[in-house]
C-alpha cells in the first residue's frame, strides 16, 4: 500500500545540467569549471529538501519513459519520495534545465519544460480519481505549486474544487514566469514565495525592500507572501502583519535551487510546528547553507 504523503509537490521534475566556474563571466566567456547533472526542477528541489527535513513528499509531474526518466524516477524513490502518481508519457521526453553560473552569479539558463506543459492537467489525475483526493473529498494538506505549470493550468487550479482544502504554497520558476502567479493572487489559502525582482514584476513596479514588497502584494489581494532579497532582509506577512529576518552572511558558491530550498525549509518548519519568526529564520539559514555549498542540513 502506498504511504500517505505529507505534502504534494506539483510541477517540474527534470535533470539539472549546471556549469559552474569560479571566474567572473560575461557574454562570450570561455572559462574552466565543472559541469554536473543532478535531479532538479522546482518541484523536485522542494521535494528533496522536504525529504531531508523528514517529510514524505509525493511528486505530481510528467516524466518520459525514456532512460533519463527511468533514472530520475529511481533517484526520486531512493530519496524517499512517492513517485506512484507521476504521469509517465510514452511520447514526451524527460525535461531538462541547463544553466551557467560564474563567480558573479547566474549568467544564463534555459528551462526545457515542454513535456510538463504538454501533459497539462494529466499530472493531476490522482487528485480527482480518488487516489489522493476527489472533488467531493479534496486533498487536505500542504501543496507546493511550481510556476513551470502553464498559466492555463494555474488558472484551473485557482478555482478547482480539487484544491479547496489545500494549503497552497506557490513559487515562480523564474522571474520570466512570475506573471503566471497572477492567477493565484486572490486565492484564499495561497502563500506566494518570490524574490524582490519577482515581486516587482507581479506589481509592475520596483521595491526598495522585501517588507514593502510584501505589503504591496497583500494590498493586491495576496493571502500571504514571503519575499527574499539575496543577502538582505527577507519578509513574511499578511495584510497588517509583516515580520522580517536577515540571512547569515556566507560566501556564495551556487545559486540554482536556493529559492526552492528556502521555500521547502519554511514549509517543513511550519509543518513541524515552528512559529512565524522561527520558521522564517530556519528557512533563511537553510538557503544560506545551500548557496555556500555546505551540507544542506
Amino acid at each position: 500500500m502506498t504511504k500517505r504523503p505529507d505534502i504534494l509537490c506539483i510541477g517540474s521534475v527534470l535533470w539539472d545540467v549546471i556549469g559552474r566556474s569560479a571566474s567572473h563571466m560575461r557574454v562570450g566567456s570561455d572559462v574552466p569549471g565543472r559541469i554536473t547533472r543532478l535531479p532538479g526542477g522546482v518541484a523536485m528541489n522542494i521535494a528533496m529538501t522536504l525529504a531531508q527535513f523528514g517529510l514524505t513528499p509525493a511528486l505530481l509531474t510528467a516524466i518520459g519513459k525514456d532512460p533519463e526518466g527511468n533514472e530520475l524516477i529511481a533517484d526520486a524513490a531512493r530519496m524517499g519520495m512517492i513517485t506512484d502518481h507521476v504521469y509517465r508519457s510514452d511520447d514526451l521526453p524527460t525535461d531538462v534545465y541547463m544553466a551557467i553560473e560564474g563567480a558573479n552569479g547566474l549568467i544564463a539558463a534555459i528551462a526545457d519544460a515542454h513535456s510538463l506543459e504538454a501533459a497539462g492537467a494529466k499530472i493531476l489525475r490522482a487528485l480527482e480519481e480518488g487516489t489522493l483526493g476527489s472533488a467531493d473529498h479534496p486533498f487536505a494538506g500542504p501543496v507546493a505549486l511550481d510556476g513551470n505549470l502553464t498559466e492555463e493550468l494555474l488558472q484551473q487550479i485557482a478555482t478547482s474544487p480539487l484544491f479547496a482544502a489545500a494549503d497552497l504554497r506557490v513559487a515562480p520558476a523564474s522571474p520570466g514566469k512570475a506573471a503566471r502567479l497572477l492567477a493565484l493572487l486572490g486565492h484564499p489559502s495561497a502563500t506566494l514565495y518570490v524574490n524582490l525582482e519577482e515581486a516587482g514584476l507581479l506589481c509592475q513596479t520596483t521595491f526598495a525592500d522585501s517588507t514593502e514588497a510584501v505589503q504591496a502584494l497583500c494590498a493586491r489581494g495576496a493571502h500571504r507572501v514571503l519575499v527574499t532579497n539575496g543577502g538582505d532582509a527577507a519578509a513574511e506577512g499578511t495584510v497588517g502583519s509583516v515580520i522580517q529576518a536577515t540571512p547569515p552572511a556566507v560566501m556564495v558558491t551556487r545559486v540554482t535551487g536556493a529559492g526552492d530550498t528556502f521555500m521547502a525549509a519554511h514549509i517543513a518548519s511550519e509543518v513541524q510546528g515552528m512559529d512565524r519568526t522561527a520558521a522564517l529564520t530556519r528557512a533563511l539559514n537553510a538557503a544560506a547553507t545551500y548557496v555556500s555549498g555546505d551540507t544542506p542540513l
